[in-house]
């Protein structure tokens, strides 16, 4: 992933603390050359996302450190499988563990296929790769597809099929580099230094995509530009998180998701935008130039934000974990929605709150 250098919201990680129970294990498998402080700071990162979910589930994750392209912070590759909706939508039912789960549960249709706003398709009702958007819920390929990364599958007890990735070390749910042309602090317990980049916290981001923090509204956006559109059946990317984005455009044409690309308000609620909990991101090509697969830049909502600065913690808010907990995690400590009720207020509080500044011996 591509990491801007935006400056935005920065506190330390937040803290779980919960009895002791079992956690899925995060198998990490190093990059030839990566330093021992940089495994070290990988292995905070994997043993953060162990401590924060119950799920019984191997991931494995081949990381490391390694030349990139630049401008480029780190890199990150997923295997993903696609499932039928109804099938997901099962597994979440057997899944649920908690309030979040049972809301979320109750905005799925209990059907075949789920109805989606969409643009800039070849047959876009509205005019070819229009951007105007349209109702489609004619029951294709897309409509009836789930495409999620193998590790949140996973977390849903969805059959994987063991496999593996370019560069990866054995069989592996992700691969994940972070360049070497970058200044990192390894340690962000007490700070991070001026004029370097917090690699744990950049880590705990990276792996969240691997679990699931993703969106297909990404691959519609980059692969409509004129002239090339392509039939909306074609673009069977839609992920659990994009269960969960909508619209107040989306929710007035009785629509389950949208998917548009494009710039607009696109929110992340458990009820169709009755209730708003967050804002997503809306895509690069033709939305706010930030990938849809993560938070709304610049809000100070979470670790999946778009965007870091050098000298900038990242954390972990509620909004994050109940994130996760919608696609399919179970929480070692859940977050009440309603505690977000508070949203913004909260969240501009993070915003405000000032940086400590790391100091080192001389």
């Amino acid at each position: 992933m591509r990491f801007p250098i935006i400056a935005a919201a920065a506190v330390g990680l937040m803290a779980l603390s919960a009895p002791a129970q079992a956690t899925p294990t995060l198998n990490l498998a190093f990059i030839a050359g990566t330093s021992a402080q940089a495994q070290a700071a990988f292995t905070t990162a994997a043993n953060y996302w162990s401590s924060a979910f119950t799920d019984t589930v191997t991931v494995n994750l081949t990381v490391g450190t390694g030349a990139l392209s630049s401008g480029v912070l780190a890199s990150a590759s997923s295997n993903n499988q696609n499932y039928a909706y109804s099938a997901v939508r099962a597994a979440m039912a057997a899944d649920v563990s908690s309030a979040i789960d049972t809301a979320a549960l109750a905005h799925l249709p209990n059907a075949a296929s789920v109805s989606m706003y969409l643009n800039y398709t070849s047959n876009n009702p509205n005019g070819l790769g229009s951007a105007t958007p349209y109702v489609d819920n004619d029951g294709d390929a897309n409509n009836t597809t789930i495409r999620m990364t193998q590790a949140n599958a996973k977390a849903l007890g969805l059959a994987t099929t063991p496999s593996t990735l370019l560069n990866c070390i054995g069989n592996c749910d992700a691969f994940i580099q972070f360049s070497t042309g970058f200044s990192y602090d390894f340690d962000s317990s007490n700070g991070v230094s001026s004029g370097t980049y917090d690699f744990v916290g950049l880590a705990i981001h990276e792996i969240g995509h691997a679990l699931g923090f993703t969106s297909g509204v990404d691959i519609l956006d980059i692969n409509s530009t004129s002239p090339n559109f392509f039939p909306d059946a074609l673009f069977t990317f839609v992920t659990p998180l994009d269960l969960f984005r909508c619209s107040t455009a989306s929710a007035a044409n009785g629509t389950t998701l949208d998917l548009t690309a494009g710039a607009g308000i696109k929110n992340f609620s458990l009820d169709n935008c009755a209730t708003t909990l967050g804002r997503f991101a809306e895509g690069i090509t033709h939305g706010d130039g930030r990938q849809a697969s993560h938070w709304k830049d610049n809000l100070g909502l979470g670790i999946m934000d778009p965007t870091i600065a050098t000298g900038e913690t990242l954390i972990v808010t509620p909004l994050d974990l109940i994130g996760f907990d919608t696609i399919g995690w179970n929480l070692t400590v859940v977050p009440e929605p309603g505690t977000l009720a508070l949203g913004a207020a909260w969240l501009l509080g993070l915003v405000a709150i000032r940086r400590r500044a790391k100091t080192r011996a001389a």
